[in-house]
């Protein structure tokens, strides 16, 4: 604890210099990180991060100090290029966008490790620490350093804060953006200048070969926790500060552990939990929601065949039963059967006997409406698709089970309360 209330007073000038500078990087990045993720240019954020390292060198090389300033005009420079030549590259021949970006990245960062090599056995001493660039080291993070990326990170966020509806617009329709006059290769433009910097502010504390993930993994993790772009977009920022403060206090307590990494690995598990644990959209929920559509499915079946069989005894829907008079009809897995006759039976839907299984009302009610709606969908598809009556079952066996109430309604008025279905059988109304 008294490390942590150590910390998190930032008495300390290197403490506060790694910690503001961990959060106004990761939030700034995942700002513009969002509109990258939406518009489905995420390895472009990865060309870019290994883009920058010539940049990095070439600007040393030219000034001889290690200056941050020059430095991110260096890696702007030929991280901006390098996204110019991806779109020139795609636009203009037969290479495709991902074959172009895994073309440049290799060929720009070959070359920033060629002059990288040459600039350690240069004898300048002024080139110790210039490698830290590769991997990041944010606690050689000073007063200056904070100083640009504060202003990098303001800038960021005044371009998105004035030119949002535009973005918002380009990364969800670009053709109709457009359609209304848009100058949507400019802003484009501007969008891929922001991405460039954005991933430039991150390069000293979390490095070119990690700055990519800083840029999309905020954005990524948020997006399975909301469908609202500016929800989306405040989520994404935050958790980049979130992981930019854990990762700066993990390599406060244990100095052997870097900064930019530990930053990486706790956006990374915040990712993995949200794409697992989300609401709506995470796989777990997703599992169970496939899972009890399933069961629905399942038993909507065993009502519908009870009462088909009711129908092909001379409408005697209340006799009993048996497994063998269900699986003749119908070839379920047998454990299925079991479950969902026992699921039935703890509705109310279906009775056990000593024999068998009988209807209830309430059952006999659902399994007329599952037959009806099968029914009416196979009219449907014949008479308005123009669909030949033997290949509208299995779409009708799918669709059965999701047709709400307001769109049954409307069936019904639209083939105006038919009486027979394609293969002539009644269709029972509810009387």
């Amino acid at each position: 604890m008294e490390n942590l209330w150590e910390f998190l007073s930032l008495r300390d000038p290197n403490i506060r210099y790694v910690v503001l500078g961990s959060i106004l990087l990761a939030a700034s990045s995942a700002i513009v990180g969002t509109f990258t993720l939406l518009k489905k240019k995420a390895l472009v954020g990865d060309a870019v991060a290994h883009s920058v390292l010539p940049g990095i060198c070439l600007a040393f090389i030219l000034t001889g100090v290690k200056n941050p300033f020059y430095l991110v005009i260096g890696a702007f420079v030929t991280g901006w290029i390098s996204l110019v030549l991806i779109d020139y590259i795609t636009k203009h021949s037969k290479i495709k966008e991902d074959t172009a970006i895994g073309l440049i990245l290799s060929v720009f960062f070959g070359i920033g490790i060629l002059m990288l090599t040459v600039i350690q056995k240069s004898g300048n001493a002024a080139q110790s620490g210039l490698d830290h660039f590769l991997f990041g080291q944010a606690a050689s993070l000073v007063g200056q350093d904070l100083l640009v990326f504060s202003a990098i990170a303001l800038i960021l966020m005044i371009a998105v804060l004035v030119l949002f509806k535009e973005f918002a617009l380009i990364a969800f329709d670009t053709h109709f953006a457009e359609s209304i006059g848009f100058p949507v290769r400019a802003l484009e433009l501007v969008l891929t200048t922001l991405t460039v910097l954005a991933v430039v502010t991150g390069i000293q504390a979390i490095g070119v070969v990690l700055m990519a993930a800083m840029l999309i993994t905020p954005a990524a993790a948020a997006r399975f926790w909301t469908d609202k772009l500016t929800v989306m977009i405040f989520l994404a920022a935050g958790l980049g500060a979130f992981s930019g403060l854990v990762g700066a206090y993990i390599s406060y307590v244990a100095p052997a552990m870097p900064t930019g990494p530990w930053i990486v690995m706790i956006i990374s598990i915040i990712a993995i939990t949200s794409f697992f644990l989300a609401p709506q959209k995470g796989i777990l929920f997703r599992m169970i929601t496939q899972r009890k559509f399933q069961t629905q499915m399942l038993e909507e079946n065993i009502l519908k065949l009870f009462f088909q069989l009711g129908e092909r005894a001379d409408h005697k829907y209340f006799d009993t039963r048996s497994v063998d008079d269900i699986t003749r009809r119908r070839p379920f897995e047998l454990s299925k059967l079991q479950r969902g006759l026992k699921n039935l039976r703890k509705q109310g839907f279906l009775e056990a006997t000593a024999t068998g299984w009988v209807f209830t009302q309430a059952g006999k009610s659902k399994g007329q409406r599952i037959t009806k709606l099968h029914r009416l969908w196979e009219l449907y598809l014949t008479e308005y698709l123009k669909i030949a009556p033997d290949h509208v079952h299995e779409d009708a066996e799918t669709i059965e089970h999701i047709i709400t109430p307001e769109l049954e309604k409307r069936l019904e008025e639209q083939l105006q309360f038919p009486s027979m279905d394609p293969h002539k059988s009644q269709i029972p109304y509810q009387r």
